[in-house]
C-alpha cells in the first residue's frame, strides 16, 4: 500500500468512527475537505524503498482531486538525482500539460536562461518540479485541495533529492510551502529555512519567470536573487 493509498484510508477510517460513534441517531455531521491537509512526513517515517520511479507512477496514476480528470499528462518533475538546488514552481502549464515535463514553454525557457546564468542546469546539477503536478485549467492558480493532493507527492520529491538548496519561484509556490499569506516582493532577497520532518534546506524565493516576462521591474530583483543564490553555492 502507498503512503497515498494509507492517507486515503485513515481519513476513511476517521469519517467511518464518527459516524459509527453517533449510534445511528444523528445524521453524520459535514466535513470541510478543504481543511484536510495531509500528514507531515519524514525522513524517518518515509516508506524506504519509496523512490522517484514510484513516485512518477503514482502521480502518472493519481486521481485524488480533479486535476486528474482534466490533464493531458501528468508533469512530475526532471532534473539529477542529487541536486545542487531544486527549483519549486506552481503547476503546469499548456506546454507542460503537452509534454509532460515541467518549465518547458516561454517561462520554463527563461529559467533555464536564469539558471544557465549562475552555472546551473537541470541536465548537470538541478531537479526541477512544481507544487501541483497536474495544470490547472486556463492555467489558473491552483486551490487548495488541489494543493494538498500533491503535498505528500512533494514532500517524498524533496525528501529523497536532498537537495542543498530549495529556490521557490512565485508566490503560489512560496505561500504553499512556507506562508500562505508571504508575498514575494516582501520576502525575497534572504535565505530561509524550510523543514519537513526532520530535515532542514536553505532556501530561496524569486520572482516566478512568467512575471520577468510581463514586468521588465522585476528582472533586476530576480538577478540580485540569482547572484545570492550564487554566493550560497560557492560557500557550501
Amino acid at each position: 500500500m502507498t503512503i497515498a493509498d494509507k492517507q486515503k484510508t485513515a481519513v476513511f477510517v476517521d469519517l467511518a468512527f464518527d459516524y459509527l460513534s453517533s449510534g445511528y441517531k444523528s445524521e453524520p455531521k459535514e466535513y470541510n475537505f478543504e481543511e484536510y491537509q495531509a500528514p507531515e512526513l519524514t525522513a524517518a517515517t518515509s516508506i524506504k524503498e519509496d523512490t522517484l520511479e514510484q513516485i512518477y507512477s503514482e502521480i502518472t496514476t493519481c486521481k485524488n482531486c480533479i486535476l486528474g480528470n482534466t490533464r493531458k499528462n501528468a508533469v512530475p518533475g526532471e532534473g539529477v538525482s542529487n541536486p545542487l538546488v531544486m527549483v519549486i514552481g506552481e503547476g503546469p502549464g499548456a506546454d507542460e500539460d503537452r509534454l509532460g515535463r515541467p518549465f518547458v514553454g516561454k517561462a520554463g525557457q527563461l529559467l533555464d536562461k536564469m539558471l544557465s546564468s549562475i552555472n546551473l542546469s537541470r541536465t548537470t546539477n538541478c531537479y526541477i518540479a512544481n507544487v501541483v503536478k497536474c495544470r490547472p485549467p486556463d492555467n489558473r492558480d491552483p486551490n487548495h485541495i488541489e494543493a494538498s493532493a500533491c503535498k505528500q507527492f512533494l514532500q517524498r520529491q524533496i525528501i529523497i533529492l536532498k537537495p542543498k538548496i530549495i529556490l521557490l519561484v512565485g508566490n503560489v509556490a512560496l505561500q504553499n510551502l512556507l506562508d500562505p499569506k508571504a508575498k514575494v516582493t516582501s520576502i525575497r532577497g534572504k535565505f530561509m529555512e524550510y523543514k519537513t520532518g526532520d530535515l532542514t534546506f536553505p532556501l530561496l524565493v524569486t520572482y516566478h519567470p512568467s512575471a520577468l516576462l510581463h514586468n521588465e521591474d522585476y528582472k533586476r530583483p530576480a538577478w540580485e536573487d540569482l547572484k545570492l543564490l550564487k554566493s550560497k553555492i560557492d560557500s557550501l
